[in-house]
């Protein structure tokens, strides 16, 4: 599992726990906020990855409570969770650098940025 990618919805609920454990609502805001509005998730596409993250062991759930007689969870990030996160994030970083020095060698970049 180590070497397989994640999708980058997963990456970015992994990475919208690290700081806290957050409820659904919220985890659909922070991803929101991480990808500077790029990712919008759906509250059904991110309920059916919390439960494949949970079933995976990389998430689970901290609390319960009621609210407006509705049941909220909480979310947390587990320590499996953590250490996929690191190792999907040092794999992105090593991609990224590979295809920067190569942009560098071509010349259609310089200094980390476009041409």
């Amino acid at each position: 599992m180590a070497n397989a990618s994640m999708h980058e919805s997963t990456y970015l609920i992994l990475t919208a726990l690290v700081e806290a454990p957050r409820h659904g609502y919220a985890l659909l805001d922070e991803v929101r906020r991480i990808s500077d509005g790029r990712v919008d998730l759906r509250a059904g596409t991110l309920y059916a990855a919390l439960d494949r993250l949970r079933t995976d062991g990389l998430v689970d759930i901290e609390r319960e409570e009621q609210v407006q007689s509705r049941l909220r969870r909480y979310y947390r990030l587990t320590a499996p969770g953590a250490r996929r996160l690191a190792e999907e994030s040092a794999r992105l970083r090593s991609n990224a650098d590979a295809a920067s020095v190569r942009l560098r060698r071509a010349g259609l970049i310089f200094d980390g940025g476009a041409a």
